[in-house]
């Protein structure tokens, strides 16, 4: 599962500041959500075999998959969602945290999250399910680094 898009930029850092960027582009949210939706299309293809129980993301109200893999040097996420909103979240946390050392993934606060506003707009069901995204991918940092 190397088909990985991942990472955009150079390091996790640069990748939050090209996030609130592009972001910075939008006036209103509708016009964010429609980006998140065409960022969600852009994740690459995730295997149907690989849509299991074991694989599935508790704490989401959507049906969420994420595969880890990888080393401590270079941590790779497949991950894919039934949901187009939270396709694009998915999106934008692969672009902080795939393709990096996991050093660098649990060094790395997810500031993105409250420099877009996503923080405000998103749902209490969305946001729990982001949140546990998110330690999904910290999780899997810290067992790569034990």
């Amino acid at each position: 599962m190397n088909d990985t898009v991942f990472p955009l930029e150079a390091s996790a850092a640069e990748a939050q500041a090209a996030i609130r960027d592009e972001f910075a582009f939008f006036g209103d949210w509708s016009e964010r959500y429609q980006y998140l939706i065409d960022l969600g299309r852009k994740l690459p293809p995730f295997p149907d075999e690989l849509k299991t129980e074991d694989n599935r993301l508790l704490g989401c109200q959507s049906m969420v998959w994420i595969v880890p893999s990888g080393d401590a040097t270079r941590m790779d996420f497949a991950a894919t969602s039934d949901s187009a909103i939270v396709s694009g979240l998915i999106f934008l946390a692969l672009r902080v945290y795939a393709g990096r050392s996991a050093q660098e993934i649990v060094a790395t606060e997810p500031d993105y999250i409250a420099a877009i506003g996503l923080a405000k707009h998103l749902s209490p069901t969305r946001s729990n399910g982001l949140a546990a995204l998110l330690a999904e991918i910290r999780a899997a940092a810290q067992r790569a680094l034990a």
